[in-house]
């Protein structure tokens, strides 16, 4: 119990951190190339200097440094992180930080994408959130902190998530044309969780 208050603390610093980072940040015109990594990058420094003082109790990821994940690159990995340090800065379980995680997998393939799709050409960011208003300005949807901020407000609103297939929990935030559409990045989405947060899959996907 010590060691998940103490973890809980350490991320509540680092989200503090990334606070301050996208404060200082200048918004990216709609007319420039995202630069995918550079949230990401800073995330990632923040986490290693937090997570130095939690290794060895928690199992997460070794000072310094996110974890290597098959199948995954440093950036894809350090936005995962900050889906999962969203989540948790908002109270949300490991479930739902890792239905986060398997929609930007099925959206972006956790990459910060500045293109739609022929069914969304305005979508934007880890999560493909529209220009509609609802999901906050250009720079909101690009910015991976904000946008899985947005992508969880709207998840806390569906009810009974908790006994619901993490796909159609998914579908109903994103109302994706096919609702199973997310279920091939669920297992990937568990085992990233799991490793950033120095839990089992089992108690992710629990």
């Amino acid at each position: 119990m010590q060691g998940v208050q103490a973890i809980t603390a350490r991320m509540a610093a680092i989200e503090q951190a990334i606070a301050t980072v996208g404060a200082a940040r200048t918004p990216p015109p709609t007319t420039s190339v995202a630069t995918p990594s550079a949230t990401g990058t800073a995330f990632a420094a923040a986490l290693a200097a937090e997570v130095a003082g939690t290794e060895r109790t928690t199992g997460a990821a070794p000072t310094g440094t996110l974890p290597a994940v098959d199948g995954f690159t440093p950036e894809q990995v350090g936005n995962a992180a900050a889906v999962v340090a969203a989540g948790r800065g908002m109270g949300l379980s490991l479930r739902d930080q890792a239905i986060g995680v398997m929609t930007a997998i099925g959206e972006s393939s956790l990459r910060v994408v500045d293109h739609g799709d022929a069914a969304g050409p305005d979508s934007r960011g880890l999560f493909q959130q529209r220009d509609n208003g609802a999901w906050g300005t250009y720079a909101e949807r690009m910015d991976p902190t904000a946008s899985a901020q947005s992508f969880f407000r709207a998840l806390q609103r569906v009810d009974g998530r908790d006994t619901m297939a993490p796909t159609l929990v998914a579908h109903a935030v994103q109302r994706n044309a096919d609702p199973q559409h997310y279920a091939r990045s669920w297992d990937a989405a568990v085992g990233l969780v799991a490793r950033l947060t120095g839990t089992t899959p089992a108690q992710v996907a629990g």
